[in-house]
């Protein structure tokens, strides 16, 4: 085909994964799992060595990504689930714009196949011009259903997805591909293609893939005795934790079908001729145990919820052929904040400065970064919440606050596997107030205090297991 005008505007592909955790991927260090499709846009792009979730935990982190924005200002502070689609019958996310939404208002085609999990799921919402969601979910501990809702838009020819067929991976790859086929070749696009396969139950996967996973070590996942400061919840009491082997070969294998996926969807882009004016983005909406400290799952697989690293640190690659300069790797520690504003920047579409004073974006671009220059003042601290629990992590220190509850320092250097709780030493009591104080001033400086996470209590239900409708944070 030939090559799309780069005049139409930058195109964007975010490739926003469900439960894939930073260390399962080749290009992060894994040395069993085979993620060429990964390995080739990290090598040819910027690799974010230390990008967080703002909340460990799908529906928060989906909407800190989209939004900009923290739980403690979008509202959403666990993940939504059967009856709570919606807020006392209001949509969750109605006060706020997404990147859809002003990359709408911007000229933009804008595109969804695969999970959404923020509301509303089963119609097409704000912003979007093509619509294909599907959502999975464990109803009864380890067995999994999975639901899914077409609307995008009428073909005039024959072609289109088999929307009758079982949904799952490629269903939702054919709808991404149908999205870039049948789009306004005029106008830039921006597509969100949410993959799902790395969610729990962790079966049911490729056997060609299983079966080769099964003879792996899984020499990468560290054999640790189960998490001392909590006992385990939700996930972590599924059956698969009795098999921890297969399990990991599925959880492997759900890995490399994706890999396999978004290489059919550099394919596409390459065989349209938009592949250098296209951003590619590939991240996932929090990390995952598999065993690590004990755990299977993220922030809500112990009671009280975690914030350990395993849950909170994600995969984030860049990689856009001849802007952006590539096979680099960055340590600076980035969130989901950050990266909606540096979509935003890399782009060049702008958010008016009194929409920015009103919003108060916790983020800040990293542009420059990736093209090659330096981000001047870089704060190497991130923030992060689930419900009325408060994290600041540093390079070195991690400082979790429960309100109301106990008080956690790690030394992450000395302990990395976040086994001893420093926050009883008299010699660390001026480093947790000094972590403290800059924990609260985030919150104090970007809170809205009718939706804060500290009165999450009195908030509207998310689902029927928030952990702190047990009296359990």
């Amino acid at each position: 085909m030939e090559r799309e005008d780069a005049m139409n505007g930058t195109n964007v592909l975010l490739v926003l994964l469900d439960d894939h955790a930073q260390w399962a991927a080749h290009c992060y260090g894994n040395s069993e799992l085979r993620t060429p499709t990964l390995d080739y846009l990290a090598d040819t792009g910027v690799k974010m060595e230390n990008a967080f979730t703002p909340t460990p935990v799908c529906s928060p982190g989906r909407a800190a990504l989209l939004t900009g924005r923290i739980a403690s200002q979008h509202g959403i502070h666990d993940f939504l689930g059967g009856e709570y689609e919606t807020r006392d019958g209001r949509p969750w996310l109605e006060d706020e714009r997404t990147l859809a939404q002003i990359l709408s208002d911007a000229g933009y085609v804008v595109g969804l196949s695969g999970k959404w999990h923020l509301g509303g799921s089963s119609e097409k919402q704000p912003g979007f011009d093509y619509w294909y969601q599907e959502a999975k979910y464990s109803p009864d501990r380890g067995h999994t259903a999975l639901q899914r809702s077409a609307l995008a838009w009428p073909h005039p020819w024959p072609g289109a997805p088999d929307s009758s067929r079982d949904p799952g991976v490629h269903t939702i790859t054919d709808y991404a591909i149908d999205f870039l086929r049948t789009r306004d070749r005029q106008r830039p696009f921006f597509l969100i293609a949410g993959y799902i396969a790395t969610h729990s139950p962790w079966i049911g996967h490729p056997e060609r893939l299983v079966s080769a996973y099964r003879r792996c070590t899984f020499r990468d996942v560290p054999p640790d005795a189960m998490y001392p400061y909590g006992r385990p919840a939700l996930e972590s009491r599924f059956p698969s934790r009795q098999r921890p082997f297969e399990a990991l070969a599925q959880y492997y294998a759900a890995v490399s079908v994706i890999d396999e996926q978004v290489g059919r969807l550099i394919d596409e882009l390459d065989a349209q001729g938009c592949r250098s004016n296209t951003l590619v983005v590939y991240t996932s909406d929090h990390g995952l145990n598999m065993g690590h400290h004990g755990v299977w799952g993220k922030g809500n697989g112990t009671r009280p919820l975690n914030m350990l690293d395993e849950s909170i640190r994600i995969p984030l690659i860049f990689n856009h052929p001849d802007t952006i300069f590539g096979g680099q790797v960055r340590n600076e520690m980035v969130t989901h904040c950050d990266t909606f504003q540096t979509i935003l920047d890399h782009i060049g579409v702008t958010i008016s400065d009194s929409e920015r004073t009103a919003r108060r974006y916790p983020g800040r671009s990293y542009r420059p970064l990736l093209i090659g220059d330096a981000v001047p003042e870089w704060t190497q601290v991130v923030f992060g919440e689930y419900g009325s629990v408060r994290m600041v992590r540093t390079q070195r220190h991690k400082v979790i606050r429960h309100y109301p509850g106990p008080t956690y320092l790690f030394d992450l250097v000395a302990d990395p596997r976040e086994r001893e709780n420093l926050s009883d030493r008299p010699e660390t009591q001026p480093l947790i107030a000094d972590l403290t104080q800059m924990l609260e001033r985030f919150f104090a400086d970007h809170e809205d205090e009718r939706k804060s996470g500290l009165r999450v209590r009195d908030l509207p239900h998310h689902n029927g297991r928030e952990a702190w409708r047990q009296d359990d944070l």
